[in-house]
């Protein structure tokens, strides 16, 4: 039984899930000379002469990070190793490997892991990425998929969360809150079909935003977008928690103050009536939601001209020097922003 020299009992949700990665690397000191980014970013980097190899990781649980009364297995193989390979892209990066880790109770048959890995065998085809080893072990909890993914960061090109500067633009690839009302529809059919089985879902209509939720896509395209345009961003991070969280990021990060405007924040259509639907704000939704894994960068105000034009590409404020992070509303109120993305440790 391992005892505590220390008495006191911090519950987990007082720290939230950033505070408690803070609090436990606190101590975590970089020893090797090739480390050139550890802890911190959307993925470490490793010095590897020529390049930086970005190695990250992630782990997804049942109950926690998917509900598997509405998720496909197969569609989950291919979101879990998806969400891995954006930390890699968020970093200027080109994925390459994964490695993949399962935990399984024995409710689930050899078809049930068959289904699964169909799924992140057609996301490594997707992708180009080979599935270079990993490990399948029990569970008395339900499923557990950890995916490490591992790629290649030209050197002069690396976009860490730390490089945003004064009047820098930023820019959000997509639209946003798309995943989060996929998942709004997801619950409510499910309650529906608690109270009454015999009720048919009614996801028609819904086809956009339920892909967003059970089959996102990591933004791969807009590396090889800005590679095109020859535009190299001073910072990146992907949306995996909330623009506002991410936004929050940068502004940590890099040691400036970052402004976004409510009006500038692109928006899928059928949003708006959804949220109406629910109840909800559509800035909320687009600012808190998460899950939408679109690219969040910042790009020198000189290279403005050079993505104004694309519409996978949009302008959405600005940094300066300060700190914190602001969204200027529709009539050109400040209100500041706080992190307020999902908090699995809740």
């Amino acid at each position: 039984m391992f005892e505590s020299k220390n008495p006191q009992r911090t519950p987990i949700s007082s720290l939230g899930e950033f505070g408690l990665i803070d609090h436990l690397t606190a101590n975590a000191k970089v020893k090797l000379a090739n480390t050139a980014l550890g802890i911190g970013d959307d993925a470490a980097l490793i010095d590897m002469g020529d390049h930086y190899q970005a190695v990250s990781t992630d782990l997804l649980v049942e109950g926690v990070h998917f509900d598997l009364s509405y998720m496909p297995l197969k569609h989950l193989g291919y979101k879990s190793v998806v969400v891995n390979l954006s930390d890699i892209y968020a970093m200027n990066g080109v994925a390459e490997h994964i490695t993949v880790g399962i935990a399984v109770s024995n409710r689930f048959p050899v078809e049930a892991l068959e289904e699964i890995y169909a799924g992140i065998h057609l996301a490594c085809e997707k992708y180009n990425v080979d599935l270079v080893g990993g490990d399948t072990t029990s569970s008395r909890s339900g499923l557990m998929i950890s995916i490490t993914a591992i790629g290649r960061v030209e050197k002069t090109k690396a976009a860490k969360r730390s490089g945003a500067g004064d009047n820098d633009l930023i820019v959000v690839s997509g639209d946003l809150g798309g995943a989060y009302m996929g998942l709004q529809v997801l619950e409510r059919e499910k309650q529906v079909y608690l109270e009454n089985p015999d009720m048919q879902p009614e996801l028609h209509g819904h086809e956009y935003i339920l892909e967003r939720q059970l089959k996102p896509e990591a933004r791969k395209d807009i590396v090889e977008l800005l590679a095109a345009l020859e535009v190299v961003p001073t910072s990146m991070i992907d949306i995996s928690d909330g623009l506002s969280s991410e936004l929050m990021h940068l502004a940590n990060n890099s040691n400036v103050q970052v402004n976004v405007y409510e009006n500038k924040i692109p928006i899928d259509p059928s949003i708006y009536t959804l949220c109406e639907e629910f109840n909800l704000s559509t800035t909320t939704v687009a600012m808190n939601g998460g899950e939408d894994y679109e690219l969040l960068f910042t790009i020198p105000i000189g290279d403005h001209d050079k993505i104004k034009a694309n519409p996978n590409l949009t302008v959405i404020g600005y940094v300066k020097e300060g700190s914190g992070a602001n969204l200027i509303t529709r009539d050109e109120k400040v209100i500041e922003l706080k992190a307020q993305g999902f908090n699995h440790m809740e």
